[in-house]
């Protein structure tokens, strides 16, 4: 075991050596500095499960590497034969709900009883916050529409499993975590349509209805079968339970993939400015969910909890809902860049919250 992670280590060193000569070449020649950053950050990924404190991070990197190996290789992510790759984002993304419904239960749904003042702050912040900070990043970083649409768009989604694993790290409410989720999950079908009517129809056409029907086939179906898996089989197919969770970040994994060598050009030519955008939206999110929380004097509990889900988005749906308005390649791109980001400084500030208890 001390052997394994010892050489953990070695492959983390020599992954930072390679990482060095990534950058040092993207300033001498950018095409060479490819081979060295995939290499570098893969290492990388596999290096960090020997520490502890940083192996949570270690399925973010190997997104980025994928991110990397995809914007220099683009022809190899987007047709295989005659085959678009695209045409799997969708079915990708049921697998990935079902896995959701296969780890809920109608008990979730409970806490809407238990939890009512709580449930209804948390759904209020969701889906005001993030809408409206999307639109104002979009307007003031002057983003070309189909990009400033899928900002609004990865604004206007619920939240995601993530913010569920997010609020156990941080030792918030995960109860008020689970119930916000399937809450705003179920409620997407008509919240999402109806703010991106509103926010981004000006930006490009909006069909409510078919988007409406694009997240029921994504989202609600594969949940409410997961749902019924659960009800009938729960602990029955131990195997799919352990699965679930490795196929679902595969799938996550291999949707940004696939949008970023779409988008490779859209991306290259505003991909330092989405980036900022991603990283002002997202915290944004956490700072006016935990503000909004707390001058309504709720407990700590439920404002870390509520923070995290506001500020948190499903970009896998995000990114669904592009395909199927036939522009993944720009308003796809939004999600693609957000979700590794909320990864980063999800479990960033859950471990910081974590290492601060809460005095009840």
């Amino acid at each position: 075991m001390s052997l394994q992670k010892s050489q953990l280590q070695w492959v983390t060193r020599i992954s930072l050596v390679l990482l060095a000569v990534a950058i040092v070449l993207l300033f001498i020649n950018i095409q060479s500095a490819g081979p060295f950053a995939i290499t570098g950050l893969l290492g990388l990924a596999l290096g960090l499960r020997a520490h502890p404190f940083l192996k949570g991070f270690s399925f973010t990197i190997l997104i980025f590497a994928a991110v990397v190996a995809s914007l220099y290789y683009p022809t190899y992510f987007q047709q295989i034969g005659g085959f678009k790759l695209s045409k799997l984002i969708v079915p990708l993304l049921q697998i990935i709900m079902f896995g959701m419904g296969t780890s809920m239960s109608i008990k979730d749904f409970a806490g809407v009883i238990k939890m009512p003042k709580s449930v209804l702050v948390g759904i209020v912040c969701q889906f005001t916050i993030m809408p409206l900070v999307g639109f104002a990043i979009a307007y003031v970083f002057g983003f070309p529409p189909e990009i400033a649409a899928g900002v609004i768009l990865i604004g206007s989604s619920p939240s995601g499993l993530a913010s569920n694993v997010m609020s156990y790290l941080a030792n918030a409410n995960l109860a008020l975590s689970v119930t916000l989720t399937a809450v705003a999950t179920l409620m997407a079908p008509i919240m999402t349509p109806f703010l991106m009517k509103t926010l981004a129809g000006q930006l490009v056409p909006i069909d409510f209805w078919g988007m409406m029907w694009s997240i029921i086939k994504i989202v609600i179906i594969p949940i409410i079968a997961g749902l019924l898996f659960n009800y009938f089989f729960h602990g029955k197919v131990k195997w799919l339970d352990k699965a679930m969770p490795l196929v679902s970040m595969a799938g996550i994994a291999i949707i940004i993939t696939i949008i970023t060598a779409a988008g490779r050009d859209s991306l290259l030519e505003i991909g330092i400015a989405l980036f900022f955008a991603a990283i002002l939206h997202n915290l944004a999110g956490y700072a006016l969910g935990y503000a909004a929380c707390k001058a309504i004097r709720m407990p700590e509990r439920d404002c870390r909890t509520i923070a995290l889900e506001v500020g948190m988005q499903n970009g896998g749906l995000a990114s669904g809902i592009a395909l199927e308005m036939g522009k993944v390649a720009t308003v796809g791109l939004a999600p693609a860049i957000f979700g590794p980001w909320m990864n980063i400084s999800g479990s960033s500030l859950a471990t910081w919250w974590r290492e601060r208890p809460i005095k009840d």
